[in-house]
């Protein structure tokens, strides 16, 4: 049997250790000892990208932001369904994160990165998001482990009423805001109403 190996690591702004492993074919990303993501469990980063994208079918040059590279699966499964005219905008806070997409996680996903529609933010996606105003078609958040926050306190924000705002403003007419989270939150999908958002929930097994 072969082992898991550590291949690289980096530090959180909030001080963490997050670890990147492979296990012959597959990897996984820990923080503080703790699983975040792992390549063979991904089918609800890819609905992520089913649910947020729908509407965007047989659009010319829709413009979509993804918070939260992870693994690229989001990323790939919007590029899969986009036009060929679309732009994609890929916010993500960490830029060893990006680097390891780059160089150990490409072939999981067919290289999304190198796709010419893609443009990488490194920095911090809610100021990414305040920045915008009827920008993109779609925003698909998959920061941390959802509104309740793992990586940086900071995301925090994001799931505030301010932040759902300002997702709010960033996005275009009839567009869609969809939101990974691990848990149920029954407050974060109130203040998602209370901000006039038409509010379903999905769950993925």
């Amino acid at each position: 049997m072969k082992p898991r190996v550590r291949i690289a690591a980096t530090r959180t702004p909030d001080g963490g250790e997050m670890l990147l492993y492979q296990h012959d074919r597959d990897f996984s990303i820990t923080i503080n000892g703790q699983d975040l993501m792992h390549s063979r469990q991904h089918k609800s980063e890819q609905e992520l990208a089913r649910l947020g994208c729908a509407h965007l079918a047989g659009r010319k040059a829709p413009s979509i932001l993804i918070g939260g590279l992870g693994m690229g699966y989001t990323l790939r499964q919007a590029l899969d369904m986009l036009s060929p005219h679309a732009q994609v905008v890929v916010g993500e806070l960490l830029g060893a994160v990006v680097e390891w997409n780059l160089e150990f996680l490409g072939e999981l996903n067919g290289r999304p990165l190198e796709d010419e529609r893609v443009e990488i933010r490194k920095g911090d996606v809610v100021e990414l998001v305040a920045r915008s105003r009827d920008r993109f078609d779609a925003i698909l958040m998959d920061i941390d482990n959802g509104p309740c926050a793992m990586t940086d306190s900071g995301n925090q924000r994001l799931y505030s009423r301010q932040g759902i705002e300002a997702c709010r403003r960033a996005l275009r007419a009839q567009g869609c805001l969809a939101v990974w989270s691990a848990a149920l939150g029954r407050k974060f999908e109130q203040r998602l109403m209370q901000c006039n958002f038409h509010v379903r929930r999905f769950r993925v097994p």
